[in-house]
């Protein structure tokens, strides 16, 4: 099964080696590191064989259950950077249960590069029992950035690498939810997904007016290496620019760049089968595509029970992303995990990404724990083995989705589904075999209009289903225009496909509404 488990984080063993070299090219000192530096390092390891990273733990860390391993926490006066006077600072992950082979750890100052020696007195072991003398050499799993996002006085964690090339970013008032990933390979296809690891890293020390953070990374899996730029800044809505530089050490069947991972479990496009008091239970609830054409496209998420793959075609993309639409509490009624806070994660392509397709991979679920969701750009084309692929893209972790859109298209707030049914001549509603859909659809520019604007539905239904019912009205609670569709699904074994949007006249109101019902069986 392709599901990744979030505690998991999708991690494959990998290798490191050290970065001696570099050490020692950069001791003078009018030199400046670059991602060319790690790059280099990346185009030599692709013309190497893969080397698979062997454990390092000893058996009472590499059998331990997720508890114990919650249990070994760092040490907070310890953070690195503590000492100074800048508003970052790093905190360690240390190494425990799947996260069984170390990642290299460096800082990068003004004239030079040293390791970040692995020490277990960073970390409070609490009750784990473990012999002090096997875990000396260990190392780190990964490691954390703080910041004083919410308050000067406190420092929040704001970023996470962890586990294979996973990383989480968040914005002032937001909690962790989707993941990005530097790079996917083969995701849903037969042959199994590969997990690329990012298995060293190099962190400049900010000064203590920066107000931001960079980051290198070097890639690494058995069919791709990559050199990864990362610069952090946090704010209210905190964004990341990548630059990668990504090489093939043989051919694969798709690659994944910008992934995005998230989960949906259920909402009111598709409800809880069973009575929960939360309406909505999802780190993310739709793909958002603003292709190059300028159209704009909304995909609602299912929780499959079958695998399911959907591509959209795009040339030159101005962004996509998974988003969190719907932010009033009482969607969720959720106290603990606060899916409200949970940011939109939005790619920005810098420069032209050429031809290729947005895909969305979407794997059946039974619970929040997994990470059934990913969506990502696959190029038309790859290069031979070994020459270098280049990627820009800036990265916004949000809660304020309406800044995503210009304020002349409206966008979709709310996916309904329910039975379908007729209103009989008494008055009682009476099922009639049909699925209905109701689509909100809300805007800036939208809100202006008389609410006698003639606004008429354009609508399409694929092969296995046909409209039996489509009106569109005005929406007088939040000044927006209500679509009313009614179904009839000719195969339920089948998915159907549907889209639709809103015009005055020969002027498109509203983004494209674009559905996959699932298979029922």
């Amino acid at each position: 099964m392709l599901i990744t488990n979030k505690n998991k984080s999708g991690l494959k063993k990998t290798h490191w080696v050290s970065a001696a070299v570099l050490f020692a090219l950069y001791t003078n000192t009018g030199w400046a590191f670059s991602i060319d530096d790690v790059a280099k390092e990346a185009k030599s390891l692709a013309g190497k064989s893969f080397e698979a990273p062997k454990s390092n733990l000893p058996s009472q860390f590499r059998d331990m259950k997720y508890a114990d391993y919650q249990q070994i926490q760092f040490n907070h006066d310890k953070a690195y950077w503590h000492k100074l006077k800048t508003p970052f600072k790093l905190e360690f992950y240390h190494q425990g249960m799947y996260f069984d082979t170390p990642v290299k750890l460096h800082e990068v100052t003004a004239n030079a590069v040293r390791e970040i020696k692995y020490s277990p007195e960073y970390f409070n072991f609490g009750n784990v029992q473990h012999d002090p003398e096997t875990i000396k050499n260990l190392g780190f799993a990964g490691f954390k950035v703080l910041y004083p996002l919410n308050a000067k006085d406190k420092d929040d964690e704001i970023t996470s690498f962890l586990g294979a090339s996973y990383f989480r970013v968040i914005g002032g008032g937001q909690v962790y939810g989707l993941s990005s990933r530097g790079l996917a390979i083969d995701t849903a296809l037969p042959s199994g997904e590969e997990f690329p690891r990012f298995r060293e890293f190099w962190i400049e020390r900010p000064k203590p007016q920066d107000k931001q953070l960079v980051i290198y990374a070097l890639l690494d899996s058995p069919r791709a290496t990559g050199a990864y730029r990362f610069v952090l800044r946090p704010g209210k809505d905190t964004n990341v620019d990548v630059q990668s530089k990504v090489y093939l050490r043989d051919k694969v069947g798709k690659l994944g760049v910008a992934p995005l991972t998230s989960m949906f479990l259920y909402g009111p496009n598709q409800p809880s089968p069973i009575v929960n008091y939360r309406p909505s239970l999802h780190d993310s609830n739709g793909l958002s595509i603003h292709a190059g054409n300028g159209e704009w496209i909304w995909r609602p998420l299912n929780n499959p029970k079958h695998l399911a793959v959907s591509t959209f075609t795009v040339e030159s993309p101005k962004g996509f992303g998974l988003l969190q639409r719907g932010r009033e509490f009482n969607q969720y009624q959720d106290l603990d995990d606060r899916y409200d806070l949970r940011p939109s994660g939005w790619i920005e392509p810098q420069g032209d990404w050429g031809k290729g397709r947005v895909e969305l991979v979407e794997i059946p679920t039974a619970d929040e724990t997994n990470d059934n969701i990913v969506a990502f750009w696959t190029p038309e084309n790859l290069p031979e083995p070994g020459k270098e692929m280049n990627f820009k893209y800036r990265l916004h972790f949000t809660r304020d989705e309406d800044q995503l859109h210009s304020p002349d298209t409206a966008w979709v707030k709310n996916t309904l589904r329910s039975t379908g049914d007729v209103k009989q001549s008494n008055l009682v509603r009476q099922p009639d075999g049909t699925l209905a859909f109701v689509v909100d659809f809300v805007g800036q520019d939208m809100s202006a209009l008389p609410d006698n604007t003639p606004v008429t539905p354009q609508v399409s239904i694929g092969n296995n289903g046909e409209i039996v019912e489509q009106s569109v009205r005005y929406n007088p609670v939040n000044k927006g225009w209500r679509l009313m569709l009614r179904i009839r699904v000719k195969d339920n074994k089948q998915p159907t496909e549907m889209r639709a949007a809103l015009v005055n006249g020969d002027k498109t109101l509203t983004e494209t509404w674009s559905y996959q019902l699932p298979a029922n069986e």
